[in-house]
């Protein structure tokens, strides 16, 4: 084998070798590039989700961003001596701002600052107001001569609660009938009875 056909077979590889590692440098540029546009929209979206407000699709009006609370609450809705039950699927989970959730007839779960338990029972199509409080079918149980509603938070009577927005622990009562004030302390007994769901 002559010289020039080792030089010719020297600069083939060597040609070679150099397109393979032209190659492999483009091809990690160009993976270098797809992850960092992977990452810019895996942190965009990162960020606008950290960043929800008020103004997120079906929050209420004055809420935080989801996520600026976690308060738990617990509640008692009695009409006539029977507990209203939360634990059915059309009041489970109705608004990611304030629910009930798994199964639980009891406590409320509330993931936002600003959020009031007017929009808890306007999200589970409840009507309750300082006089009234009407179920999805229509059906109301309104202050009258005869039977009174009555509204207790932490033991205390107040006039309304629509305005109200719960913190951690608290007891709320709501009572619809002839109760006397010895039956209202048995429910309140109840309500201070109960185990929140954490």
């Amino acid at each position: 084998m002559g010289r020039k056909e080792r030089r010719e077979r020297e600069t083939k590889r060597d040609s070679y070798a150099t397109r393979q590692s032209a190659e492999k440098r483009k091809n990690m540029l160009i993976a270098m590039l797809v992850f960092a546009i992977v990452a810019v929209i895996v942190g965009y979206s990162i960020y606008v989700f950290l960043n929800m407000t008020e103004t997120a699709p079906g929050g209420p009006e004055n809420a935080g961003a989801l996520g600026s609370a976690h308060d738990h609450a617990g509640i008692l809705v009695n009409i006539f001596g029977d507990s209203f039950d939360f634990s059915a699927p059309a009041y489970q989970i109705k608004s990611s701002w304030i629910h009930f959730e798994g199964r639980d007839a009891f406590t409320i779960h509330k993931h936002a600052t600003g959020v009031t338990l007017e929009y808890l029972f306007d999200s589970l199509q409840l009507v309750l107001d300082d006089q009234c409080f009407v179920f999805q079918d229509g059906r109301s149980f309104c202050t009258n001569d005869d039977y009174v509603l009555q509204l207790y938070i932490n033991g205390e009577k107040v006039s309304d609660i629509r305005d109200y927005e719960i913190v951690e622990d608290d007891m709320i009562l709501i009572a619809y009938g002839a109760e006397t004030p010895e039956e209202i302390d048995g429910m309140l007994l109840d309500l201070e009875n109960r185990e929140l769901i954490k």
